[in-house]
């Protein structure tokens, strides 16, 4: 899994009785089901009950409509009471106006996948001003107080298109088509791209599309960047969800859409771990995607916030679902879930999320 060191075993024995030893205490409220991570009463938003919000960043992609698909799902499995999910539009000023829309109507929780890391803490200060948690979803904020971000580790995102692409081209001109660089994720995995290949691939040259997650800027700023350098050896697309079918279409159109084992074929390294990449992968198009888990988000986003809500709170550590909660700078709290890398030699597997999908 991607990730931070994982503690040996007698820190995860401490931690399991330290919770123990918690759960034991009239002082606490609740304690916390994650074995390794050490619950304690904090103000929650509703005492456990009460309606929860769920904020998408947007609906064009397969990946947030598949997460949209399971929020209802793990919604009910976890317990919580979530109002019909509300779709922002990819525009940071319309997903503050929905988070203010949804704590009037009295909202006791929120789950909200922001659009912009910067341009959220409004809607996290009006929340907080309310007394309503927050669990972030798939985007870290810079500032603004949040129960627990459920995130996987962008970071190891970047490094693993990285190094598959560096075991795959020798040298020459790899292009990374990037997202939003105003979001986290953009700039986690733009950096780690680009500063793996500096220390462990000197023989790549790094050609940038600045896209932000839009489909039709990452096809025209292909295009262009492909008349210019024709011989371009490898690609790593930051969001399969919105880059795959503009991508495949862009080398279509130049006849550079050459199956794995072919001559001239151009290596393809993604992120999602969405159902069409899988079929890609299948057929040849591109090589490999790092599956995010858009069922784990949605669970563990409505995990979160029922703790919250319940007034628990955690603290850093590997928990009992193969991840590891680290601090974040200002403190806060990341559960980075973990985000495979998926090949033609696993892509069959039926516990990736893609496969479950119809």
């Amino acid at each position: 899994m991607p990730g931070r060191t994982v503690r040996k075993r007698n820190r995860s024995n401490i931690l399991g009785v330290a919770a123990i030893a918690a759960c034991a205490s009239l002082a606490l409220a609740a304690c916390g089901s994650t074995k390794d991570t050490g619950g304690s009463a904090s103000a929650g938003g509703g005492g456990g009950s009460g309606k929860v919000g769920v904020i998408l960043p947007l609906l064009t992609s397969p990946f947030w409509q598949s997460y949209n698909d399971y929020v209802p799902k793990m919604a009910k499995s976890e317990g919580v009471d979530a109002l019909k999910t509300v779709n922002s539009n990819s525009d940071p000023s319309q997903q503050i106006t929905d988070i203010n829309n949804q704590l009037n109507q009295g909202v006791k929780g929120l789950v909200v996948a922001p659009l912009d890391s910067a341009a959220i803490e409004a809607g996290l200060d009006q929340a907080d001003r309310k007394g309503v948690p927050v669990v972030a979803v798939d985007v870290a904020p810079d500032k603004g107080k949040v129960a627990m971000v459920v995130r996987a580790d962008n970071v190891a995102y970047g490094t693993k298109a990285c190094d598959y692409l560096g075991a795959h081209v020798t040298s020459g001109k790899v292009v990374q088509i990037m997202g939003d660089l105003a979001s986290v994720n953009g700039r986690d995995r733009s950096e780690a791209f680009r500063s793996c290949v500096r220390k462990k691939y000197p023989k790549l040259k790094v050609l940038e599309i600045p896209a932000k997650w839009e489909s039709d800027t990452a096809a025209s700023k292909l295009d262009t960047l492909l008349n210019a350098n024709p011989d371009i050896k490898g690609i790593y697309m930051q969001a399969g969800g919105v880059y795959l079918a503009p991508t495949l279409q862009t080398l279509k159109s130049k006849n550079l859409l050459k199956t794995a084992g072919q001559k001239g074929h151009i290596v393809i390294v993604s992120n999602d771990g969405i159902p069409q990449e899988y079929d890609a992968i299948r057929k040849g198009q591109i090589d490999a995607t790092v599956s995010q888990p858009a069922d784990a988000y949605a669970k563990y986003g409505m995990y979160y916030i029922k703790a919250a809500m319940e007034g628990k709170s955690f603290k850093p550590g590997p928990t009992d679902h193969d991840s590891t909660i680290v601090k974040l700078p200002g403190g806060i709290l990341e559960d980075q879930l973990p985000a495979p890398l998926v090949t033609k030699s696993n892509v069959d597997d039926p516990k990736l999320w893609g496969n479950t999908v119809k």
